[in-house]
């Protein structure tokens, strides 16, 4: 019979669950792999069941532990659910906001929703952090940020992962970037099937979710694209490109710099991600975290509303 449960060896275990390795989870816990070791072992012992098993090199839940992963993620966000209600009875006078996401996110949303949110809240203390998507949901469901923009889609955000609040903020198209010179450069946009026998400048395969982005995208243009070189950062992949080593797709968001002599192309066909803003389920009703969502909201209208075109940087 269970008596007691500490939840603080709940949250460990979401985060076994969610990385399938002891190690993993204690770097976001900021703990030794042999303290989180110990939380579970506990666990267990306050449970009376078994609730990991090995799997090769990592480790997985049992049908024991899920369950108990499945009621852990119903107690949090019914705990987030509480702490908004009781925020709406302070003054807010301390109010304060931390939000994250990767590069691009940071430059085209969360530095105008962070501005947005001063003007219009002085008291509100808004701290933007850079992370790269799965560090920033990890943050996020370790309590140490409120809002993580993050990209929908492959093993950063699954849709079925119950642990965060979504909320759409920009469907972002890819423009095609080409070197000045090119005979694409002139046009006011393309379609994708034109740079079929382009080489291509594209992240390495499994690195993130921009490789497939672009080999989904090629191969609904009807091609395979023939890869030169492997690249993610977009400054990178923009001197790869500037320098005629081949062509390749970046975000909407993505600045390229001036320096580099490329000729960006929207495209008619042009592939999309979806960018949202996560948080823990349930704690989208704390007022400060409902006014940033409706800010990086915003931030995407204003994404979606700005001059496209071959000269854009």
């Amino acid at each position: 019979m269970i008596e007691s449960v500490d939840l603080r060896r709940l949250q460990v275990l979401r985060l076994v669950h969610r990385h399938g390795t002891v190690t993993a989870a204690a770097d976001v816990l900021h703990l030794t792999p042999s303290a989180v070791s110990h939380q579970l072992r506990q666990l267990a012992r306050e449970t009376g069941v078994a609730l990991l098993e090995p799997d090769g090199r990592r480790v997985r839940l049992t049908p024991a532990g899920r369950a108990l992963v499945a009621h852990a993620d119903a107690l949090h966000a019914g705990w987030e659910r509480a702490r908004a209600e009781l925020a709406a009875y302070a003054d807010g006078s301390s109010a304060s906001l931390r939000m994250c996401g990767f590069p691009s996110a940071v430059a085209g949303l969360l530095a105008p929703a962070a501005a947005r949110l001063r003007a219009a809240d002085p008291g509100l203390a808004v701290h933007v952090a850079e992370e790269e998507p799965a560090d920033a949901l990890d943050r996020l469901l370790a309590g140490e940020t409120d809002i993580a923009v993050a990209v929908l889609g492959g093993a950063t955000l699954p849709l079925d992962d119950a642990k965060f609040g979504r909320r759409p903020v920009l469907a972002e198209p890819f423009d095609l970037i080409v070197p000045a010179g090119h005979p694409l450069a002139g046009r006011e946009e393309t379609a994708l099937g034109h740079a079929a026998d382009e080489p291509w400048v594209l992240a390495a395969a499994g690195s993130c979710d921009l490789y497939e982005v672009a080999v989904t995208a090629c191969s609904a243009a009807g091609f395979t694209p023939r890869v030169a070189h492997h690249a993610r950062d977009y400054a990178a992949v923009s001197a790869l490109v500037a320098c005629g080593l081949g062509v390749a797709l970046i975000p909407r968001t993505a600045t390229v710099p001036t320096r580099h002599a490329v000729a960006r192309l929207p495209l008619r066909d042009a592939p999309t991600r979806r960018v949202l803003a996560c948080v823990r389920l349930g704690s989208d009703r704390r007022p400060a975290i409902a006014r940033g969502l409706a800010a990086l909201e915003e931030a995407g209208r204003d994404l979606v509303s700005l001059p496209e075109g071959p000269d854009r940087r």
